[in-house]
């Protein structure tokens, strides 16, 4: 929920631990191509791996491609797991819809001009909301470097779920509270800036100020 994103010398270090303790890695890159840094994705396990490694990397229609509820995405595994991995899927779901895997091919095709237009619109609607929101007293915001979410906190406000409920009750503004996301995001708020409409992000953060009395 953060927009937090790996580093290269990160992954880096993070597999060659791995390789030592042999340990798996499952990455989620979901948001690989809603990055907002100097390249056109955010930099994958899959770019400094072998095909010996354990690692299973998981992507997804739903992000880059505004298909969530399409239910479609792949995974990327070690050739030893292929085998395995399609009977969990046979058993589990048989396969995708036939219409849902067409879209996928659609979406695939259209990628070179879709994706740099979204991640181009994400990047205003991002500098938009972080804008307005470090100039409301109390909140402490990070600007983050990929997906379609800005994590905050507002000062003295701890128990993010009594406070997402009232913002939604009081003033109309819907936020997932950070205790959603774990015990380590208490205190903290999720804001998604993916909207059609930039101009409803400024307005949402007059509605905060106001359920702040300010």
């Amino acid at each position: 929920p953060t927009g937090w994103t790996l580093s290269r010398d990160e992954q880096q270090a993070l597999l060659e631990h791995c390789r030592r303790t042999g340990t798996w890695i499952v990455a989620d890159e979901v948001y690989e191509r809603l990055y907002f840094g100097d390249s056109p994705c955010a930099p994958s396990f899959l770019d400094i791996a072998t095909a010996e490694d354990r690692l299973i990397v998981a992507h997804s229609f739903s992000k880059s491609f505004l298909m969530t509820g399409w239910r479609l995405g792949w995974l990327v595994v070690p050739p030893a797991l292929l085998e395995a991995t399609g009977k969990l899927i046979e058993f589990n779901t048989s396969c995708a819809p036939v219409f849902v895997q067409r879209a996928g091919l659609a979406a695939l095709a259209g990628a070179e001009q879709s994706v740099p237009r979204l991640v181009a619109h994400l990047r205003d609607c991002r500098d938009t909301l972080l804008t307005q929101l470090q100039t409301v007293p109390g909140v402490q915001v990070q600007t983050p470097l990929g997906g379609m979410y800005a994590f905050f906190r507002v000062e003295g406000q701890d128990d993010s779920l009594a406070f997402a409920k009232r913002l939604v009750r009081d003033v109309g503004l819907g936020l997932a509270p950070g205790a959603a996301f774990g015990p380590e995001a208490e205190g903290w708020l999720r804001w998604c800036f993916a909207s059609k409409d930039q101009q409803r992000l400024p307005a949402g953060v007059q509605r905060l100020r106001g359920a702040l009395g300010l």
